[in-house]
């Protein structure tokens, strides 16, 4: 099993090369809970997530035992990153496979340190397989995410920097996937200080970690479909599955809803991008599915900010007609000059500014004589749409929304 000496080995290599990312306390999530909160915010590290931690860790004892030949690894994007600036780091050649559903920017940032790319598969295990066939045959190192105890090791280190900073933390709240992180990060913690609670959470949409841990033995699943695509780890490794097992206090699920809730909640409220995966501890506690005493001192992790932008305008613009801050409708008008000006004034006097609007004459749904009008509004809250629906029927408009 994996112990302190090997993780504090691994801060020592880490130094100078990896940030000692903030742990900042969170006044919001703090006053929301009733815990103390802090978040250690490795959304900031210097490939935009944890990861690389336990890559240039294991890379580095590669590199003192002589191997020089080159690695290879399999990430959807934050590993990738890890592997590939430690490879450069080094001067050895590095290739990545990658899911071909990775996110852009990621491709972009494994490339952008000189690493091969190749996109291979639906999922990460499909990628993972292609990538270990790879490197048997091309004779490289392989990587791996998280069942292996250096990078293990190095993922420990970030548990190290928040007990240096906070040592009378009563509980850390950390991303599950692989289990690699949690398998570090714990191992310090009940050394350091055996009473912390650690409380794993996971994507509901990735669930294979949280059945195995439930049934106290290995469970794969046989797809993931998740936002959170930093977890989204369709089979349990036993060997991370072991920690949990033997360290873990509390293990918790969010669904899609929740994670993007809390990824909007960070952005909006604590001026902090994380991505799916950075955000499942805050959206636990958000929703209340983390129990401790009140006053608890409660750090979370937010393990990467590396979200595709493409996502984050969905999360953003769903989020907004959630919370009704934004409305769609689609009106029906009789197709005659003024019409359109009767129904933007009723707008105007309860004052819903448009930011989009759309006009149709030509659907065969429509009868003769008829337009549609879709509009999108910035709305004040429930209050102010239910004035909004109000004073469209007292004029007669015939209205649907869009959800």
């Amino acid at each position: 099993m994996l112990d302190l000496k090997q993780i504090e080995e691994a801060y020592r290599r880490l130094e100078g090369v990896v940030y000692h990312t903030p742990f900042s306390y969170a006044p919001i999530l703090s006053e929301m809970s009733g815990y103390d909160v802090y978040l250690k915010k490795e959304n900031l590290q210097r490939t935009g997530a944890f990861k690389l931690r336990g890559a240039f860790n294991k890379i580095a004892t590669l590199i003192e035992a002589g191997k020089r030949g080159g690695v290879v690894a399999a990430s959807a994007g934050n590993h990738a990153q890890g592997v590939a600036f430690a490879a450069k780091h080094f001067g050895i050649e590095a290739t990545i496979v990658m899911p071909e559903s990775t996110p852009l920017t990621k491709v972009q940032g494994v490339r952008a340190f000189g690493a091969n790319v190749i996109l291979e598969g639906s999922n990460y295990d499909e990628a993972y397989a292609y990538a270990v066939k790879f490197g048997e045959e091309k004779g490289f190192d392989f990587v791996h995410p998280f069942t292996d105890a250096e990078v293990m090791a190095g993922q420990g280190t970030v548990a190290l920097e928040m007990l240096k900073e906070v040592p009378d933390l009563d509980a850390m709240v950390v991303p599950v996937g692989g289990g690699g992180l949690i398998a570090g990060m714990a191992t310090v913690a009940k050394s350091i200080s055996p009473e912390i609670e650690m409380i794993a959470v996971s994507a509901e949409g990735a669930p294979a970690m949280h059945l195995s841990y439930d049934a106290h033995k290995p469970i794969d699943t046989t797809s993931v479909r998740t936002i959170a695509d930093g977890i989204a780890v369709r089979d349990t490794s036993p060997i991370t599955l072991e920690y949990i097992l033997k360290y873990v206090d509390q293990f918790e699920g969010v669904c899609e809803d929740e994670i993007a809730s809390a990824i909007l909640f960070l952005l909006e409220r604590q001026k902090v991008l994380v991505e799916g995966a950075g955000s499942v501890g805050v959206a636990a506690l958000m929703h209340g599915k983390i129990d401790l005493p009140k006053g608890s001192k409660v750090g979370i992790v937010l393990s990467g900010g590396n979200i595709d932008v493409t996502m984050l305008s969905l999360i953003i613009e769903k989020g907004l007609v959630k919370s009704a801050r934004k409305m769609k409708l689609m009106v029906t008008l009789v197709d005659k000059p003024g019409a359109l000006q009767s129904f933007t004034q009723i707008l105007t006097e309860v004052g819903a500014n448009i930011v989009q609007i759309g006009y149709d004459r030509t659907s065969i749904d429509l009868e003769f004589g008829d337009a549609h009008v879709s509009v999108a509004l910035e709305t004040k809250g429930a209050e102010h749409q239910e004035q909004i629906r109000q004073k469209l029927r007292e004029g007669g408009f015939s209205f649907k929304e869009e959800h």
